[in-house]
């Protein structure tokens, strides 16, 4: 509220309201009072007879007397002093324990006014600022448009785990002049898929290409309705990947379920963007640096570009990276590579001190981004989306790789590059590095000397299979999980000392193994058939079987894959082929 409807202001002078508190040096806002209000402590003087003339009041010394005699109900028997018109001397209080001076009061000085008229405006260009800031958080979470996917994503968002983000381009034409782009009658496919992986330390990060054309099972959806209801979308087998969206109105859920279905490798959150995102975040940044090693005039896409580099940004930028037939063998596989690469440029653009110390640019790019992109609803806050973006800020650019999944052609084609399937032997390779949070890039020695600490634990003697005493809980595992892995330990293992304990009292991420000091050999035999890793062997104590014998305890994970299935981290990741860093400049070709 304005001074106008506070103090009346038509009789008080602004600067006036801001005075300044003599026991913390700090000027305050003094309003008139709406109730009584205590009296300062120390001796109050009678106000002279014409003290109250020139403020229209009657200056009889009998009635002031008479107020500081008998006061006001409620109170300490005094009141606040008159406020006066606006230059019309007063004389002030004097501080509690002094005397008041008799000499004339002189009027407030220039430099004293003009200082009380500072101290007012910065507090109100300090309120106006928390405000504005707070109505445009508000704003921004007003441009984000969110998707429930139930339990195919995370409700929160955590600093402290390394985490799965899966960004969806799609290929629908929504937008202002996006109507010559894309398939006409497309239902928004999966056009563009990357799985990015950042690790638990921020040392590095992975974006995993996921090929549209990559032959997969799309499972059973489970999907949120606009009424709150659940609806059941049937899966489908032998389809392309950029199916699992779109298609009988499945959800990015469906994506992120397809997604763990393929890699095992279970996506936290989505971020989807359409063809829009790509043009207004590259005007934002001020545009993107691309460079190609021959001059391009794609019919299709409509890119023109000289040899060598080019800025472009808008229109431009989403024809390059939609630019398919001008480069490599013509097929999305080649295409991926051009969009990895202006992915890294558009990192380093982004990560720059020329986007990162310009407010205006900052501005807008948080416009452009919170318009153009759709999140699940544990993203769905601003505060959400910066902490995520300033997590990614924390992993150096040469350190976040970029790959794509190692895939063969589909020999159910008969035509090759017109589908593709993942390539068996590679292809688990990559996930289990990434599931395991594994660099493909060199991080800090910190990590290797962990690691040898873990592999420490698995070196020593070890027990014959038949001395193995061990109860299996399943702790997150799927069902069944305890007894299939009782099967496979007992008949094709030997190890026969072992029981089924049902299910654990809590679920784990990771598969332990908790033993005694005295059952570390059992428990390095155990590791090895299991295919364990050295960070899932935690020493601890031992527990009574139904045989009242002392015995370790295996509980089964979500990380958990199938008896017989090695669960340990690889120390290395593998090389793929193709794989580069955001910070290399790369040219298409």
């Amino acid at each position: 509220m304005d001074a106008q409807g506070r103090g009346q202001a038509g009789d008080i002078d602004p600067a006036d309201q801001w005075v300044l508190n003599p026991s913390t040096g700090e000027y305050e806002l003094r309003l008139t009072p709406s109730a009584p209000q205590s009296a300062v402590p120390g001796p109050r003087r009678a106000a002279p007879a014409n003290a109250g003339a020139g403020r229209g009041r009657s200056a009889a010394p009998e009635r002031e007397q008479e107020r500081e005699t008998h006061g006001v109900p409620g109170t300490s028997g005094q009141v606040p002093p008159p406020r006066r018109r606006r230059g019309v001397p007063e004389e002030e209080d004097p501080l509690p324990g002094r005397r008041r001076s008799r000499a004339p009061q002189k009027k407030k000085s220039k430099a004293k006014k003009v200082l009380l008229w500072t101290g007012g405006t910065m507090a109100f260009v300090l309120v106006a600022a928390t405000t504005a800031g707070y109505l445009y958080v508000k704003h921004l979470e007003g441009n984000v448009t969110t998707t429930d996917v139930g339990t195919a994503g995370k409700a929160g968002f955590s600093k402290d785990e390394a985490f799965n983000i899966l960004i969806i381009g799609t290929d629908k034409r929504t937008g202002a002049g996006n109507e010559k782009y894309g398939d006409a009658g497309s239902v928004g496919h999966a056009d563009t898929t990357i799985l990015l992986h950042v690790s638990k330390d921020r040392t590095n990060a992975t974006a995993l290409s996921i090929p549209r054309d990559l032959i997969v099972d799309v499972p059973d959806c489970p999907t949120i309705q606009k009424d709150g209801s659940e609806r059941i979308i049937k899966g489908t087998q032998n389809v392309r990947f950029n199916t699992s969206l779109g298609q009988d109105e499945r959800d990015p859920g469906c994506t992120m379920r397809t997604v763990k279905e393929v890699t095992g490798i279970s996506p936290d959150h989505f971020m989807m963007a359409d063809f829009n995102a790509v043009k207004t975040l590259t005007t934002a940044v001020g545009g993107v640096e691309v460079c190609v090693t021959r001059p391009i005039n794609d019919k299709q896409s409509k890119l023109k570009l000289p040899a060598g580099k080019s800025t472009v940004e808008g229109e431009q930028a989403l024809a390059f990276v939609r630019t398919r037939h001008s480069f490599g063998n013509q097929g999305d596989l080649d295409r991926i590579k051009v969009q990895q690469q202006f992915l890294g440029s558009l990192m380093r653009k982004m990560s720059s001190g020329n986007t990162l110390t310009n407010p205006a640019k900052l501005l807008e790019l948080a416009e452009a981004a919170t318009k153009a992109l759709t999140v699940d609803t544990g993203l769905g806050k601003v505060s959400t989306l910066k902490d995520v973006a300033l997590e990614l800020k924390k992993v150096p650019p040469k350190n976040i790789t970029f790959m794509t999944v190692p895939v063969i052609d589909n020999p159910a084609d008969g035509v090759v590059r017109k589908t593709v399937i993942v390539n068996q032997v590679t292809g688990p390779e990559v996930f289990n590095a990434i599931a395991n949070d594994v660099s493909f890039t060199a991080v800090k020695q910190q990590k290797a000397r962990e690691a040898a600490a873990v592999a420490a634990r698995l070196k020593g003697t070890k027990s014959a299979a038949s001395d193995v005493r061990v109860r299996i809980l399943n702790g997150g595992a799927v069902g069944g999980s305890a007894q299939e892995t009782l099967n496979y330990l007992q008949n094709d293992e030997g190890v026969t000392k072992s029981e089924n304990a049902g299910n654990a009292s809590a679920e784990l991420a990771k598969t332990t193994l908790e033993y005694a000091p005295d059952q570390a050999d059992q428990a390095r035999r155990l590791a090895e058939i299991m295919g364990l890793s050295g960070a899932a062997m935690k020493p601890g104590k031992s527990v009574t079987n139904t045989q009242g014998k002392p015995t370790m305890t295996l509980t089964l994970g979500k990380d958990f894959k199938g008896a017989g299935v090695s669960l340990t981290a690889p120390a290395k990741a593998p090389t793929v082929e193709g794989q580069s860093t955001a910070d290399k400049v790369q040219c298409a070709s």
